[in-house]
């Protein structure tokens, strides 16, 4: 039975935001996630996003299959996706899911989201939007931290481009509860890290989310991140590991089944598209040199989701 993790809390409304970002780059170096409260997502949002996105998983397949995946937005079905390319079983991650990406800021931008029809559930657009929009203002919040954290401008990242065309993704997922007699083998989400800057999640309350703090080890040691009510965990994503030269861990993490259903809600905060991830000066020097060449964000992130669907970046 694998142990409990205890993770650190981070109060988001604190003042002291040196006291904050000196908290954050401790648990960035030791666990590569934490817990954040107070963070000004309203519980009543929380559960209305949990809601609705019950009301959508609860379809028949026939509907939720009119909005498959495209230009990664929408409907993936069971076993879709294996996050973890390596793994022996040929069978995908016992998980459904549904992307909602970067929403249109004004009349010329094109919406490339995909969405329920009004006449099924008709809050469903408006609540996610509007959890977008929260998630989004306490991504960046977290972002300027970071950047305190390594020493930097709060605005660096905006400065380098980041944020220059957004390209954060909602994710909404649904894991079924009656796995565990199917087959022992089957897991939620296989093991993997997550592949941008960093990533908000919040639970219905379920267990079955695990860490494995050494990935290098073998065998690996997993153990389970509690649930605190309301609060989002955090956790550093491929590309600000990058940047910061593996100082700050992106943390392999998976989803083993429970007996329960569960349903959780990730909020990607990735950098703009063109955007070049290099080693940031501050965090190597000649004994430590930089352990990945440069990169453009597109670039990583398409052969991520290459090895992770088997119809590619759709």
């Amino acid at each position: 039975m694998a142990s409990v993790l205890q993770l650190p809390i981070i109060d988001l409304s604190s003042q002291d935001r040196a006291s904050v970002a000196l908290s954050i780059h401790e648990a960035c170096l030791d666990y590569g996630f934490f817990y954040l409260i107070n963070h000004g997502v309203e519980d009543e949002l929380l559960e209305r996003v949990f809601d609705e996105s019950r009301k959508f998983f609860s379809l028949p397949i026939e509907e939720k299959m009119k909005l498959a995946r495209k230009e990664h937005r929408g409907y993936t079905a069971l076993y879709a996706e294996k996050l973890d390319p390596t793994a022996s079983t040929d069978i995908g991650d016992a998980k459904e899911s549904y992307y909602i990406g970067p929403l249109a800021g004004n009349a010329t931008e094109n919406d490339l989201n995909q969405w329920p029809s009004g006449e099924l559930l008709p809050s469903w657009r408006a609540t996610m939007e509007s959890f977008y929009k929260q998630a989004l203002r306490v991504g960046r919040q977290i972002i300027s931290l970071l950047a305190l954290a390594l020493n930097l401008d709060e605005n660096f990242f905006e400065k380098i481009g980041a944020f220059s065309k957004p390209s954060d993704f909602l994710r909404l997922l649904h894991y079924p509860g009656d796995l565990r007699s199917l087959d022992e083998e089957i897991l939620g989400a296989s093991a993997h890290s997550d592949w941008g800057m960093i990533t908000l999640l919040v639970t219905n309350g379920i267990p079955g989310l695990q860490i494995c703090k050494e990935k290098s080890d073998h065998p690996q040691v997993w153990e389970d991140v509690a649930h605190i009510d309301k609060a989002f965990v955090v956790n550093v994503g491929d590309l600000m590991e990058r940047w910061t030269n593996c100082l700050f861990r992106s943390t392999l993490h998976r989803v083993i089944p429970v007996g329960e259903e569960r349903y959780s809600v990730a909020f990607f905060l990735h950098p703009s598209d063109e955007c070049v991830v290099e080693c940031l000066p501050s965090c190597c020097s000649e004994s430590s040199p930089p352990r990945y060449p440069p990169i453009s964000s597109m670039d990583y992130l398409k052969e991520r989701v290459r090895l992770a669907y088997k119809d590619g970046f759709a």
